[in-house]
């Protein structure tokens, strides 16, 4: 092989395991746009549950004019007022444990109330952590979940604006986690509860209709 053949080769075979290496370490990070989904269905790759009491909750595709990217987005649309009543959306993967977790969420309607809530650390319908907004109560709560009880251990009080789009996120590092609310960090947490990883997904409360969409998540590195 001539010399610059023999270099050219080289350089090839460096910059394509780069390109592996890359493509495995963000391997597990992954964006649910929602718009190559049939409508009025749920949504494949998901599993659905309810925490505490009430109808399970119906989670649906379905247009909207203003939605952030696309024209569909995933709503939970059941209007079952039991207040102690959590539906929930799980991604069937990935499962992690330190991670960075986004959600763009609308509340559309609720009496009761009216929220938009990320889960992650999720074991079963019973056991997860979640962060949520509630726009009846202009309130960012951090909460965990064990046994089917709800347990806030950190929040923020500030506006939480009905009928228009916001954006939730959501970081988590060992027992550490960091929460911000359309763009501004508002709570920092400490909390043991669940250390392993868990599924992620999306949540509501009693009879909130909430639009999400460009569900994100990414793995961080290990503290």
């Amino acid at each position: 092989m001539k010399p610059l053949v023999f270099a050219a080769t080289i350089v090839a075979l460096f910059w394509g395991f780069g390109a592996v290496s890359a493509h495995a370490e963000n391997a597990a990070a992954k964006t649910w746009s929602f718009d190559a989904v049939a409508l009025d269905k749920p949504p494949a790759g998901f599993s659905f549950g309810r925490t505490g009491q009430g109808r399970p909750g119906r989670w649906v595709v379905r247009t909207a004019k203003d939605a952030p990217s696309g024209s569909a987005v995933l709503a939970q649309v059941d209007t079952d007022a039991t207040d102690y009543r959590f539906p929930v959306a799980v991604a069937d993967g990935p499962t992690l444990k330190d991670l960075r977790l986004s959600v763009k969420c609308k509340p559309v309607a609720g009496k009761v109330d009216q929220a938009c809530g990320l889960v992650f650390r999720y074991r079963d319908e019973n056991n997860y952590y979640v962060t949520r907004a509630n726009a009846l109560e202009d309130n960012v709560n951090l909460y965990f979940v064990k046994d089917g009880h709800r347990k806030q251990f950190a929040g923020w009080k500030g506006k939480v604006a009905g009928q228009v789009w916001h954006t939730l996120s959501v970081d988590a590092k060992g027992d550490h986690f960091t929460v911000s609310w359309d763009g501004t960090k508002v709570i920092e947490g400490v909390d043991a509860t669940f250390s392993e990883p868990g599924k992620v997904g999306v949540w509501t409360k009693a009879d909130s209709v909430t639009e999400f969409d460009d569900l994100s998540v990414a793995p961080l590195a290990e503290p």
